[in-house]
């Protein structure tokens, strides 16, 4: 044995029994570059024939040897998985177990030997392909064909093939897994691999599969979940009285007839479709070995007794069983359809959930997309279906659904309990956990997800449950604090991790904590009493002010782009390392030592790494302290860096300031303040000078981005009369974009606070006599037809607009299509779908002078349909009266001030005219023009309002 090879895994393998040496070593050919669970890598185990016993119990005889090589660490759990599902071998390890299978496999991987002259000079047992790349070429199917004797192929790589490749001489093979479009060329001469018992394609262009499949006796694990374009399968899959597994892609339907495939242990993605010419849920009731079962499209089944006549509850063998409804849910968790669910709908998803009811022995239980308006009855109550085996139950997307089930908290082996995407649940309340006994006994991990309008949870400290809880996640709700009876009860709590939790101000008393993440939490405010916390990571929560009584902390993680000073608590802070993520402009503060504004926030941490992001790059610039090490500090960024603010003269025409820039020199100040922290971070990162040399100061890249947004001329044109490099003038134009998009937000926004709305309305009764109004609606048609806009043809943009009554924009949303008309654009909008749901234009009503009442509300031309929030003007008919044409003349003024706003922005900023400058792609041509409108609205709010300071 070679000196490099470990003695240690040699003597381990020395003294494995001989059934689980040749497991062992086949393991060691699984391809690194996939993931490969415990049930595949079992079943080619059987398909090899490793696994000697009873036909009835192979997949657990295999899941047993699985274990003890666990047990044995020779291979070692993905701890992101639960109950070993997915395992890795080590790089030690796997070398020893290839060495042992030298004479029998060809492992191929990227660095190897001339992979095709072994394939020609020695006859393998077993070929493992992960790379097509060799010394002598390019590795293609014909290579491959010479291996007659192969019993099993792995490829993870498209493979070359072309037409008259066949698998006719691989007439040993038991075990196929392809990766390859080219596969379809194969699929004729199928049917000839008379021992294959293992086959699974994927990503695998197919459609259909030849109709002889059916004298493959031998096959028992077809997994064609990869062929995503594979509707039907052939009336012949139901001869393979042998299959114990059959995984289906997402969209194929299986044939009637079955029923015959008793021997069925996995059935992945059956369609509960009721065609009359494909196979229903009623043909499952004979496969009574079934452990794994997957049912999609569960919505589909029109009667409870289909679901009834599947005979779930009978399977005594079963161990999994996934139930998925076609979720009703968006991507912002909240239900697609205004209108909802119908009752009757609810009323028969929750009949037919009810009639697949699990047996007792169940492990594992998945329910995805139910929209019933209580879980099934089963799940309410343990005393109907004794769960007493369940370990993990996943609930998601439960759309309607308004309280989590009363009978989980007596499940006395549940491990894992996971809620996501439940929007209709507001309040957890003691039912959950019933204080009759304890609840949640063995419970070791809960996540609670996506539950959107969550904000109470009842738990009195008397009530005790989860004692053994260790991992707790919520994600993405408005919980306002943490009931009495978690941390009193939660004694063995180790991992707490919040996310996006809304209105949640503090945390506090949890002894047992040794970990504590929080992203994303707007209120959070405080953190204390922890005495046993060791590691903290903390981002995005800008009002966290106190960290108190965590005398154990070793590491504190901080991450956060935004803000521009390091937070004050960090000078109670004892933590022996710190971890900085934040903007390059603060990391230079950190930089600058024991003269720097930050230094005494930081020098009391023994070690501090801080990192400061340049593009995907999330470590380009660095600040390393040792406290130890008489305060050291090392860096990447030059201390001594001075930058100027000046104007040079030659960005100033003769003509005079304000001609040039469309704005007078103290709003020009303001945006240079404003844009100020992303400039000075990109001076320090990037040198950019005018042709002479000179250093380009804040000002003049400010001045040189506004040139080309109010000129419109191309970059080429704006350099050459400024001096500067053309591809300078594009850099710096795009900065002020993404510095305005970052700084300036608040010069585009809705005005929600009730008196920037009020005064709007003011104005409005005030100048057009249109009382309660908040706006003017219209569109804008932008039009960049330059091929170089990423190649596009036509990147015509279309914009809707909400202006104020001084001219301001509000709102602006952009078309998906350019050809959108009036409607349908506003019907795609946030104000649209915002206003219909009540939570816009929701302010008080105003009663006028004839005694009516009016609600908020703005105007649109005759173009825009009619609502309650969006008054159009009256049409031109013999009988409209005074009232309505009066109405008509003010509609129309203040139609036409709001056509004016838009004739001024693209008068202003010629950008916007499509003829000189373009931006890359459709993304920055719609920031280019969000950025011109915020402009827009900051030179109306600085010289038309008084010069107002808009710094606050």
């Amino acid at each position: 044995m070679p000196n490099e090879l470990n003695h240690t895994v040699y003597l381990s393998y020395e003294y494995m029994p001989s059934y689980l040496k040749q497991c062992f070593l086949y393991y060691s050919l699984l391809p690194k570059s996939r993931i490969f669970t415990m049930d595949e890598v079992v079943a080619m185990w059987i398909s090899e024939g490793f696994i000697h016993g009873n036909s009835n119990d192979l997949e657990e005889l295999g899941e047993n040897y699985y274990k003890e090589l666990v047990s044995r660490n020779l291979i070692e759990p993905d701890k992101s998985y639960v109950d070993l599902w997915v395992c890795s071998m080590h790089d030690v390890v796997r070398s020893f177990a290839q060495y042992m299978t030298k004479d029998e496999a060809l492992i191929a991987k990227d660095g190897d030997n001339d992979i095709l002259a072994e394939l020609s000079s020695q006859n393998f047992l077993r070929l493992s392909i992960e790379t097509n790349q060799s010394q002598s070429g390019e590795l293609n199917w014909k290579c491959l064909q010479a291996q007659k004797s192969v019993r099993t192929l792995i490829s993870t790589i498209q493979i070359k093939m072309k037409p008259g490749d066949s698998l006719a001489t691989f007439s040993s093979l038991r075990t196929l897994h392809m990766k390859s479009a080219d596969m379809s060329i194969l699929l004729e001469s199928l049917h000839q691999l008379k021992h294959l018992r293992y086959l699974t394609l994927v990503n695998v262009d197919v459609y259909v599969l030849p109709g002889n499949i059916g004298k493959m006796k031998l096959l028992q694990f077809l997994d064609l979940g990869g062929c995503t374009k594979l509707v039907n399968l052939p009336d012949s899959i139901v001869k393979h009285d042998q299959l114990r597994l059959l995984s289906l892609p997402i969209e194929c339907m299986v044939p009637r007839g079955f029923s015959g495939l008793t021997n069925m242990r996995r059935l992945l993605q059956f369609r509960a479709h009721l065609d009359g010419d494909w196979c229903s849920l009623d043909e499952l009731g004979p496969l009574s070995q079934l452990r794994v079962l997957v049912l999609t499209e569960l919505e589909n089944v029109s009667a409870a007794s289909f679901a009834a006549n599947a005979r779930i509850s009978e399977k005594m063998h079963l161990i999994s069983l996934l139930l998925y409804c076609t979720s009703k849910l968006g991507d912002d968790g909240l239900l697609k359809e205004k209108e909802g669910v119908s009752e009757e709908e609810q009323q028969r998803i929750e009949k037919v959930l009810d009639k697949l009811c699990p047996p007792p022995g169940l492990e594992y239980l998945h329910i995805k997309g139910y929209f019933g308006r209580q879980l099934p009855s089963w799940m309410m109550t343990t005393s109907m279906v004794p769960l007493d085996n369940l370990k993990t139950l996943l609930i998601d997307d439960l759309a309607c659904c308004t309280q989590l089930p009363n009978g989980l908290c007596h499940l006395p082996n549940l491990q894992l309990l996971q809620v996501s995407r439940a929007p209709c649940i507001k309040h957890v309340g003691t039912g959950f956990l019933q204080s009759a006994s304890a609840s949640f006994p063995r419970l070791n991990k809960m996540i609670l997800a996506g539950m959107v309008e969550w904000e109470e949870w009842e738990w009195e400290k008397q009530v005790q449950a989860m004692r053994r809880l260790e991992k707790l996640v919520l994600n993405n709700c408005r919980l306002r604090h943490f009931p009495p009876g978690l941390a009193s009860n939660a004694s063995s709590l180790k991992i707490l991790i919040l996310v996006h939790v809304k209105h949640l101000s503090y945390i506090e008393s949890f002894p047992s904590v040794v970990e504590l993440r929080v992203n994303g939490c707007p209120d959070l405010e405080r953190i204390t009493s922890l005495p046993n916390l060791q590691k903290l990571t903390i981002m995005y929560c800008p009002k966290l002010k106190v960290l108190e009584r965590i005398a154990s902390l070793e590491r504190l993680i901080l991450e956060d782009y935004t803000m521009e000073e390091l937070p004050e608590y960090l000078r109670d802070i004892k933590a022996r390392h710190l971890q900085l993520f934040c903007r390059l402009w603060l990391l230079s503060a950190v930089a600058a030592g024991q003269s720097g504004t930050e230094w005494d926030k930081f020098s009391q941490v023994e070690h501090v790494k801080a990192y400061a992001r340049d593009g995907d790059n999330q470590r380009k610039w660095y600040v390393l302290y040792t406290r130890g090490d008489n305060c050291k500090l090392d860096s990447n960024i030059s201390s001594s860096a001075i930058f100027e603010e000046t104007l040079s003269s030659c960005m100033v025409d003769p003509q005079g300031f304000e001609s040039v820039y469309k704005m007078r020199r103290s709003t020009f100040s303001y945006i240079c303040g404003l844009v100020r922290l992303p400039f000075l971070e990109d001076m320090m990162a990037r040198d950019h000078t005018f042709v002479d040399g000179r250093v380009i100061s804040l000002q003049d890249r400010a001045a040189t981005a506004l040139r080309v947004l109010n000129s419109g001329e191309p970059p080429v044109v704006v350099g050459s009369s400024l001096g500067v490099n053309e591809s300078t003038v594009s850099l710096v134009t795009q900065r002020l974009i993404e510095g305005i998009r970052e700084r300036g937000l608040h010069h585009l926004n809705w005005p929600y606070h009730f008196q920037a709305m009020e005064k709007i309305k003011c104005r409005f009764d005030k100048i057009h006599g249109l009382p309660n109004c908040c706006g003017v609606v219209h569109r804008a048609y932008f039009k960049f037809g330059s091929p170089n806009l990423d190649h596009e043809e036509n990147a015509d943009t279309l914009m809707q607009a909400v202006v104020d009554s001084d001219m301001r924009f509000t709102n602006i949303w952009f078309g998906a299509s350019s050809s959108m008309n009036q409607s349908s654009l506003l019907n795609d909008s946030w104000l649209f779908k915002s206003c219909e749901k009540g939570t816009l234009l929701d302010g008080s009503k105003l009663k006028v002078s004839d005694g009516s009442d009016v609600g908020e509300y703005i105007i649109g031309d005759a173009g825009y349909p009619l609502h309650s929030w969006l008054l159009t003007p009256y049409r031109l008919e013999d009988d409209i009266s005074d009232s309505k044409v009066e109405f008509n003349r003010r509609h129309s003024a203040a139609t036409a001030m709001a056509l004016r706003a838009l004739e001024r922005l693209k008068d202003t900023w010629k950008c916007l005219q499509g003829e000189g400058w373009h931006p890359n792609n459709q993304r920055d041509l719609w920031w280019t023009i969000r950025t011109c409108c915020r402009l827009h609205n900051i030179v109306i709010a600085m010289e038309e309002e008084g010069a107002v300071m808009l710094s606050r």
